[in-house]
C-alpha cells in the first residue's frame, strides 16, 4: 500500500513527465528516476504504517464486539435492547473497520 501526500502526488507526476520526456529522447537522467524511488519508498512505508494502524483498529472493533456479545447474552431482560442497541453498534464499527481494511489493501 502506498500513501502519497498530496505534494509528493505532485512531485511525483512532475518528475514522471520529465523522465518520460527525456525516455523519449534516449537521455533519462538517473536523479529523476532515484528521486520518483525515494518518493515511492517513504510513501510505502506510511502506507504500511496506516495500514497496520487499520488491523488494529478492526482487531479493536472485533474484541469489543465479543464483550457486547456476551453483555447482551447475560443482560438481564429489562436490559436487553440497550445490550442489543450497543451489540449493534459495535457490529457496524466492525464492518467500517472491515471495510477500510478491505480498500487499503486494494490500493
Amino acid at each position: 500500500m502506498y500513501s502519497y501526500t498530496k505534494a509528493e502526488s505532485r512531485e511525483r507526476g512532475k518528475l514522471f513527465r520529465k523522465g518520460f520526456r527525456q525516455s523519449l529522447a534516449d537521455c533519462v537522467d538517473p536523479a529523476v528516476r532515484r528521486r520518483i524511488e525515494s518518493i515511492d519508498q517513504a510513501a510505502a512505508e506510511r502506507g504500511a504504517l496506516e495500514l497496520a494502524a487499520l488491523h488494529k483498529v478492526q482487531a479493536d472493533a472485533r474484541t469489543d464486539l465479543a464483550a457486547t456479545k456476551a453483555v447482551e447474552r447475560t443482560a438481564p431482560r429489562a436490559d436487553k435492547p440497550a445490550a442489543r442497541q450497543a451489540r449493534k453498534q459495535a457490529e457496524q464499527r466492525v464492518r467500517l473497520a472491515e471495510r477500510a481494511v478491505q480498500k487499503a489493501e486494494r490500493s
